[in-house]
Formats: C-alpha cells, sequence, structure tokens
C-alpha cells in the first residue's frame, strides 16, 4: 500500500511526463488572442502565451517570405493535444497553421499538475 506521500509522487510525475507546449504563429495580434481565449475556455489549453511580433522566415509556394507574426506558446498534455490540433485546424486563419508539439521533460511539478488540472476539469 502507497503512503499519502508516495501517490502524490506518482500524480507529480504523470503530470510531468504528460505535459506538452505546443507552438503556432498567428499574423494578428487580435487573431492571437482570440485564438487563446478559445482555446482555453474549451479546456484545450491550460495557458496561453503570446509572444511577439516575431520575424518569421519561411518558404511558401515557392516563394521565400518574411513576415511577422505572433508566437503562441500553447501548454497542454498529451490526452488533448490530438483535439487542440483539430480546433486549430478549424480556428486558425491559415491554410496550413503550424502546429508543433514539444514533449516536457521537466519542470515546476506544482504548475505541471495546474495544467493538467486545467484542461481536464471540464471532463
Amino acid at each position: 500500500m502507497k503512503t499519502c506521500v508516495e501517490e502524490i509522487i506518482v500524480v507529480l510525475m504523470e503530470s510531468m511526463a504528460n505535459a506538452r507546449i505546443v507552438l503556432t504563429t498567428i499574423g494578428d495580434k487580435d487573431a492571437a488572442g482570440k485564438l487563446g481565449h478559445e482555446l482555453v475556455a474549451r479546456r484545450l489549453a491550460a495557458c496561453v502565451n503570446i509572444v511577439g511580433p516575431i520575424r518569421s522566415i519561411y518558404r511558401w509556394r515557392d516563394r521565400v517570405e518574411d513576415e511577422a507574426e505572433f508566437l503562441l506558446l500553447i501548454k497542454t498534455t498529451a490526452e488533448c493535444a490530438a483535439e487542440l490540433r483539430s480546433a486549430l485546424k478549424s480556428l486558425h486563419p491559415y491554410e496550413l497553421p503550424e502546429c508543433v508539439e514539444l514533449a516536457v521533460t521537466g519542470g515546476s511539478e506544482e504548475y505541471l499538475a495546474w495544467v493538467a488540472a486545467e484542461v481536464s476539469s471540464g471532463e
């Protein structure tokens, strides 16, 4: 039988292994805010940070583009990542929105547990 402390450690470790940061960019500050609000409201993200403007240089349709964009750092879990990707496809104004998922390998156990709780509280 596990002690209370052992059970808490297991939950915290699962939260860390489960945490994800999803990156996307968008060309307009207001659209970035609207997208961030919608993802948090749907409980697909616990938090969305909006950084920018940033400069993005990329190839699109045989042209090199150089644009100002806003970077969204979306905090979520592995369980919500597929639904978040689907929401990005439907909500994002770009034809092909960036969607890069990064696994979190460390961090504040309390913060990562909060992320997990916020994206799962609606279930």
